[in-house]
């Protein structure tokens, strides 16, 4: 039997971006509507909340002083001692009307970014990559941006519009984690919940939170979904490795859009969870600024 446990106990309206930094064992992940960001060590201790000012949905580590965090300008410099953030790289941020949503890190230090409409509008997102100092727009006319990730080799990458619930693949350059090709449709959901974040294991299985499904579904290179984790849940959002042997799974989740009634009868909605799993993660490289 699968072991699920919760690793934090404050709820998010928009939990999203988990991930870990094997630099300093600490497990982070955003509240991204409350421009929040959560740091808790792995070994055990308090979680600690940083307020970002802003609307803000994930982070790549730079090394162990610095990561780089997206926000709904564009790509910050922080500061892990002090907390102090610069401007690194605008992205949108001339648009009041969009904020950042998911993203990754290619295995070539490369940050795959993305932005959406903070009402959802159709077609208002984007998917960016950036690398050391270069920032290019891949893909438009994108309504969610979701499940970013990459194959272990870096030869394919994959990103979904959960609007659509479709998943895409397209091949990726091993040493630049640039397109190198045309997307082609890899999944396609007509059932219930939807495509939100995903993470690639090290086989390149991925790991995909269902975003109304209440579970996590692993599916294989092939398409093939292969395993399904049921969760305590209605809206799990994105699912990252963690640990140094990367053997667990943080699942963040959310509350937003659920009335009171669906309050009361999922009261974990928008916490943190942890899930052992019987195979073997992958961790995101450092990125390469």
């Amino acid at each position: 039997m699968t072991k699920i446990s919760i690793f934090h106990d404050e709820p998010c309206e928009l939990g999203e971006g988990p991930g870990f930094d094997p630099l300093t064992n600490t497990v982070w992940w955003f509240d991204i509507l409350a421009g929040r960001l959560f740091e808790k060590p792995l070994a055990g201790g308090e979680a600690r909340m940083h307020s970002l000012g802003q609307m803000a949905s994930a982070l790549a580590v730079v090394d162990k002083e610095r990561q780089l965090v997206l926000t709904e300008t564009g790509l910050f410099v922080r500061d892990r001692s002090t907390g102090h953030t610069i401007m690194h790289q605008p992205i949108e941020a001339d648009n009041p009307a969009t904020r950042s949503n998911d993203a990754r890190v290619h295995p070539a230090g490369a940050f795959w970014v993305s932005t959406m409409g903070k009402k959802a509008e159709p077609g208002a997102g984007a998917i960016y990559w950036y690398r050391e100092g270069e920032l290019r727009k891949l893909y438009g006319n994108i309504s969610i941006a979701n499940s970013i990730c990459f194959a272990p080799d870096g030869r394919a990458a994959y990103f979904a519009d959960l609007a659509l619930n479709i998943v895409w693949r397209v091949n990726t350059d091993p040493e630049t984690g640039l397109p190198n090709g045309e997307p082609t449709e890899f999944l396609r959901n007509t059932g219930s919940g939807g495509f939100d974040g995903s993470v690639a294991d090290a086989d390149g299985n991925l790991w995909n939170a269902s975003w109304g499904g209440s579970r996590i579904d692993v599916f294989a290179p092939s398409g093939n979904r292969i395993r399904t984790i049921e969760l305590p849940i209605p809206q799990p959002t994105c699912p990252a490795f963690i640990g140094t042997d990367s053997a667990s799974l943080v699942v963040t989740s959310a509350y937003a859009e659920m009335d009171e009634a669906s309050r009361l009868a999922y009261p974990d909605a928008g916490k943190t969870f942890r899930i052992e799993i019987a195979g073997k993660g992958r961790l995101d490289p450092q990125v390469r600024i």
